[in-house]
């Protein structure tokens, strides 16, 4: 099991009558141990709809990257393959328990895999209800799938979210979208829920590699269960908590009551690695020279309190204390503005706004820009022409690949590590 480290990171003063305290914990686990110790379980759910079969190329992409995933799969970790049309069907197993991995298990599973083609039509809650039941068959494992699809699901929103509602906390799922046909805020909403990734695959080629990475961080989970556990004072609300890298995913209506003054919010399975997050409280105003824990962070793995870290409140009538900006704060709020920006220079794009788009577009090229975010803005550069970045001055291109705008709207939330500023 991992051994966790919290450390805070905030301007603690406010000035006479401020309320709002601000405070990025950056949360790091390390030393986990051999992670073949670890109990897993990893289902590869594959779309053999009718469109996955035209081209051809696509199908046979999707049977090489799981057949590679298979074989990325450690020694003992039990796992099955689901494909999936208007429901969700065994590969492999075809009955009882996820299989174990071993040389004979892999050959069986990746022939069966082989055995794919592509009819019917795209129903993503009946797979994963179906992941949902084989994972029970392996209880106490750290629960991992990939989902792929190529298409929009055909059941109604209100159904996939009951069955988004059973799987939540059972497993986490990493979708990809393979072409251009699919929906990004579909699989967004998947990939949030039950706290994976999202990632469009544009050229099929590319999904083996793909699925190869995904495996291969899967397997280097060794702690399940870890929750972020804050405690407030009477009095104080929580604005916000939210997961700031290395992507944006605001936790705030997923918290769960631990007593007046807790709640806990999940955050899936850990391997060696970091993650940031900001931390919003309101708290009471108090008198100059005041100083209150305005709240305690605290990392709780398997049911134990691992770390923590304190956000304090101090209350100044100095204003060169009170408007000083905490780099880390700072450099993440500018994250989230730029996340915004994309969403809503992309909706204003799709409906024909053009002030609007190149106006949010705008500002997204400028923040992205400030932070060093070059990812961001290759990706924007497929949007927009760029004149000037640093003052966002920008024209929409006339003409723009769907996957090019694709890609720009799954990964809007990548954010990129603030830099050290020195110690």
């Amino acid at each position: 099991m991992s051994t966790f480290a919290a450390r805070t990171y905030q301007n603690e003063y406010l000035p006479i009558g401020g309320s709002e305290v601000n405070a990025v914990v950056t949360v790091t686990a390390e030393g986990g141990g051999v992670a073949g110790e670890v109990r897993a379980a990893e289902i590869v759910v594959v779309d053999t709809s009718g469109s996955m079969g035209a081209p051809a190329a696509k199908l046979k992409a999707a049977k090489r990257a799981t057949a590679a995933a298979i074989d990325c799969i450690r020694d003992g970790v039990a796992f099955g393959v689901i494909e999936g049309d208007e429901e969700g069907l065994r590969v492999y197993p075809l009955s009882g328990p996820l299989v174990p991995a071993t040389a004979e298990s892999r050959t069986a599973a990746k022939a069966a895999v082989s055995d794919l083609f592509a009819d019917g039509g795209t129903a993503i809650g009946s797979w994963l209800s179906l992941a949902r039941e084989l994972f029970d068959t392996a209880p106490g494992a750290i629960h991992h799938a990939i989902l792929l699809t190529d298409g929009k699901n055909n059941e109604t929103s209100e159904q996939l979210e009951r069955v988004l509602a059973d799987c939540e906390g059972r497993f986490q799922c990493d979708c990809r979208g393979v072409g251009t046909d699919w929906n990004v805020s579909e699989l967004r909403r998947i990939a949030s829920v039950l706290l994976g990734t999202v990632d469009i695959v544009a050229k099929p080629a590319d999904l083996e590699a793909d699925f190869r990475a995904m495996i291969e961080q899967a397997m280097g989970k060794q702690t399940s269960n870890v929750s972020l556990r804050l405690w407030t004072p009477q009095g104080a609300s929580i604005a916000f908590v939210k997961q700031v890298s290395p992507t944006i995913e605001d936790l705030t209506t997923r918290a769960m009551q631990v007593d007046p003054l807790t709640v806990e919010f999940p955050t899936g399975s850990w391997g060696d690695e970091s993650r940031d997050y900001h931390v919003c409280i309101e708290v009471d105003p108090r008198a100059v020279g005041d100083e209150v824990l305005a709240g305690r962070l605290g990392l709780v793995v398997d049911g134990n309190v691992d770390s923590q870290a304190l956000i304090r409140a101090i209350w100044t009538d100095d204003e060169r204390l009170s408007t000083r900006l905490n780099h880390e704060v700072a450099h993440y709020t500018g994250q989230a503005e730029l996340a915004d920006a994309i969403q809503e220079g992309l909706d204003a794009r799709r409906v024909g706004d053009t002030d609007a788009a190149t106006f949010q577009l705008g500002r997204a090229v400028q923040l992205a820009a400030a932070a060093g975010n070059d990812a961001t803005m290759q990706l924007l550069a497929g949007v927009v022409e760029i004149d000037d970045a640093a003052t966002g001055s920008v024209r929409l291109r006339s003409e723009v690949a769907d996957a090019d705008e694709m890609a720009l709207d799954t990964r809007s939330t990548r954010t990129v590590r603030v830099q050290e500023t020195g110690p």
